[in-house]
This record gives structure tokens, C-alpha cells and sequence, in this order.
């Protein structure tokens, strides 16, 4: 069963500022995810901007946007085939299980101007 669907799309550009601004983007983000910012390069910039499009996707498919969520409690992380999945923690952690989702599904895609992210939360019986 669907529990909730969030999509998010944002501006690249609207990044440029954060790389170098460690105190804003640890606020944002995963201390796992800000090794991307030691690339330097317009593909930092680009998953930057895709990881926190996935943050703001998955707190609307929780039906809460921002309130409550910690963004830095979502990591977006590759699975083995190099598929992106959101590693939980915290605020995160806790608004997915209040929810009565137990699986997420997410997809991500950018390109030079906008970088996209869509998540789908799932009740399966296990």
C-alpha cells in the first residue's frame, strides 16, 4: 500500500554559495554526504543539489514538508548496483515509522540547470 509520494525539483545554481559554506551544509546534510564536496566540480555541485531535492521529496511524502525533520538525518547513499536509497536516522528515522511505511523507493536525476528527486513510502506485510 502507498503510504505517500513526494517529488521536489531544484535550481543547481541555487547551490553554488553552499559549497563553500561548511557550516550551511552541515546543517543540511549527512556528514557522509559532504564528502561530494571535496570533488569540487560541477558534479558536486549537481549531487548536492539532487541530495537535498531527496531530503525536501521525502518530507512530503511523509505529508509533514520540513517540520519535524532534521535534512542531516537523511543520507542518500548508493546500494550495490549504485542504486540511490536513503539511509534513516534520528527525526527521519522516527516521522517514517510513525507513518506506517516500511519500505522507500526514491529516484533521482539531474543536469546542468535542475536536479529532480521522487520518493515513494510503502506499507508491505511482512
Amino acid at each position: 500500500m502507498i503510504i505517500g509520494i513526494g517529488v521536489d525539483i531544484v535550481k543547481v545554481s541555487r547551490f553554488t554559495r553552499w559549497l563553500g559554506n561548511k557550516k550551511l551544509t552541515a546543517r543540511f546534510f549527512h556528514e557522509n554526504e559532504l564528502d561530494i564536496l571535496s570533488r569540487g566540480s560541477e558534479s558536486a555541485l549537481q549531487s548536492l543539489a539532487v541530495r537535498f531535492a531527496a531530503k525536501e521529496a521525502f518530507g512530503k511524502a511523509l505529508g509533514c514538508g520540513l517540520r519535524g525533520l532534521q535534512l542531516r538525518d537523511i543520507c542518500v547513499v548508493p546500494d550495490i548496483q549504485g542504486r540511490p536509497r536513503l539511509e534513516l536516522s534520528g527525526t527521519a528515522k522516527k516521522l517514517l515509522d510513525e507513518s506506517g511505511a516500511n519500505r522507500v523507493h526514491i529516484s533521482l536525476t539531474h543536469e546542468s540547470e535542475y536536479a529532480v528527486a521522487y520518493v515513494v513510502l510503502e506499507r508491505i506485510n511482512l
